[in-house]
């Protein structure tokens, strides 16, 4: 059986709502160690071939790398904090990033490597990834 426990309003052992609403409101700000940027992607099915974007700001062309393995598709890219150091300013906060980051996914087809394009403008990379031709199967009569 359950232990019930009234509750008296008029207790002096009563928390006062107003102090748990402002008990925390004046505690210093905690400021959480430099998050990890993310891959943000939208894919896209047609007949023919599936359109990735994938958002990755502030990141070079060159330092970005895109791997195709049959159906797999693998996006890195490396992002280079520049940290300014000015005399008589001191850093709040500095949300800006230093290092790889990557993301994969697995498409229902297969990718056709040979015909796929990649273009990035803008922070936004655009993959363009044409299906393999699907092999239809031989029917075999028998003698």
């Amino acid at each position: 059986m359950a232990n019930i426990s009234r509750r008296d309003p008029f207790s002096v052992n009563t928390i006062d709502p107003f102090d748990e609403v402002f008990r925390g409101f004046f505690r210093p700000v905690k400021i959480a160690e430099e998050a990890q940027p993310q891959i943000r992607i939208d894919v896209e099915e047609n007949e023919n071939s599936y359109a990735v974007h994938a958002e990755i700001p502030g990141v070079e062309k060159e330092n970005i790398h895109v791997s195709i393995d049959g159906n797999q598709v693998s996006i890195s890219a490396e992002v280079r904090k520049e940290k300014e150091v000015k005399d008589g300013v001191r850093v709040l906060r500095s949300e800006r990033y230093f290092g790889k980051v990557s993301r994969s996914f697995t498409l229902e087809n297969e990718i056709d490597e040979n015909s796929a394009e990649a273009r990035y403008k803008d922070g936004i990379l655009e993959l363009s990834l044409p299906k393999k031709a699907v092999s239809t199967a031989k029917k075999l009569t028998v003698n």
